[in-house]
């Protein structure tokens, strides 16, 4: 079935018998179809994701990494609630949370049979600084659960005993704006947005539709309990690396237990995904922009041991192809330069420059180990490309710049 037919099937559709673990492929496109039919998904790779964590859902004591699925749009009234409403009646054991405590949460999960977290409006416990400072201890639950033996240690009872609370659980998130950092790194994101005109649905009535949901579930119990072994001997071959490839195998791992098109629409889905949200992670991208603009300022100075960092911030500036004129309301200044270079343990000191004259500055040496490893140079003519992601992409196609001593 083509996740972009237009088509939305009738409930005569919808098979009322049971599948047998052969017909993974069919109770695919059996819930694919259900979904497609009350959500407006952004694209047809977003649909093959949202019907695949549905499916992993029902495997989670095979996984050992529990995906987050983030539904994330700019505004109200973008489907995510009604996409929410959709995984509610079709994911195992749904647990739903409205402003639950971390302490309950991580009460009411299962060690041995996880449920599936559901928490809407999520962007009321994470969408301003006094909202995500209130609820740490909740993005730290959620960023431990990513990971299989990541308990929370409390003490209980009047003797303050310590005791271990398991976290593993695949939970989908649904707000206004995205998820801190942390929590979109471990996700598989969705991002929702208003129907266009001609786009339609279905309306979602429980009394009516949700036995049509429940159906799609048992189907799904029915065909994936079976397979539990076999899911967790599974390696599956990943397009993608790290911890993309974490959060991503179980979806992968249910398609190549289905067979027929799967396999390829989950791996297309995660390559294109995985690459968007690449392209969106403003803030990684703009510490590796640094990196690759340095070297290029070095590069402008004759690849120079010392470089003052005034001088280093009137190249960085000048650069019209460049934010850094632009960066905060006098553009990119000396504290700026140190709170983008910390996370690589890069930061200026006083340095002896040539004729005697002392300066706050920085030697290229200190730069070196992060660009091999964040913004590697175009391969050498003759070897074997090297990927870049992100802004550095396009200075490395360009710049030419040297890394050596």
């Amino acid at each position: 079935m083509d996740d972009a037919a237009p088509a939305t099937p009738s409930h005569t559709d919808i098979p009322t018998t049971g599948p047998t673990p052969d017909k993974g492929e069919r109770v695919l496109d059996d819930l694919a179809a259900l979904v497609r039919r009350y959500v407006v998904l952004p694209s047809p790779e977003a649909l093959s994701a949202v019907t695949l964590w549905v499916a992993a859902t029902h495997l989670q004591p095979a996984w050992q990494h529990a995906p987050r699925l983030a539904v994330v749009g700019p505004l109200k009234r973008c489907g995510k609630s009604r996409l929410l409403e959709v995984l509610i009646e079709t994911v195992h054991d749904p647990l739903i949370t409205v402003n639950a405590s971390p302490a309950a949460i991580f009460r009411s999960i299962d060690a041995k049979n996880p449920p599936t977290l559901l928490v809407d409006e999520v962007d009321t416990l994470f969408g301003s600084p006094r909202a995500a400072e209130r609820n740490e201890e909740l993005r730290g639950l959620l960023n431990a659960g990513h990971q299989r033996n990541r308990p929370a240690l409390r003490v209980v009872g009047n003797e303050h005993t310590p005791v271990k609370f398991a976290t593993f659980a695949m939970a989908a998130l649904a707000g206004i704006g995205d998820l801190p950092d942390t929590i979109m790194d471990r996700s598989i994101v969705i991002r929702m947005r208003r129907r266009a005109q001609g786009e339609s649905v279905e309306s979602f009535r429980f009394a009516t539709d949700a036995p049509l949901l429940h159906t799609a579930r048992k189907h799904l119990t029915a065909w994936l309990r079976p397979l539990h072994r076999r899911a967790m001997r599974l390696r599956p071959k990943m397009p993608v690396e790290d911890r993309a490839a974490d959060t991503w195998e179980p979806l992968i791992t249910v398609a190549d237990l289905a067979g027929g098109t799967w396999p390829q629409r989950a791996r297309t889905a995660c390559r294109v995904m995985t690459a968007q949200e690449a392209d969106k992670d403003e803030d990684a991208g703009t510490k590796v922009r640094i990196l690759a603009d340095i070297r290029r300022a070095f590069t402008a100075e004759g690849d120079p041991a010392l470089i003052r960092t005034t001088r280093l911030l009137e190249l960085l500036k000048t650069d019209p192809e460049a934010p850094w004129a632009e960066y905060g309301p006098h553009g990119l200044t000396s504290r700026g330069l140190q709170l983008l270079l910390r996370d690589y343990g890069i930061s200026s000191a006083n340095r002896r420059f040539p004729g005697g004259t002392q300066a706050k500055g920085f030697a290229r040496t200190q730069f070196l180990d992060a660009w091999t490893r964040y913004c590697p140079p175009p391969a050498a003519a003759g070897s074997a490309p090297v990927a870049v992601t992100g802004a550095a992409s396009a200075e490395a196609s360009g710049a030419g710049a040297r890394v050596g001593a």
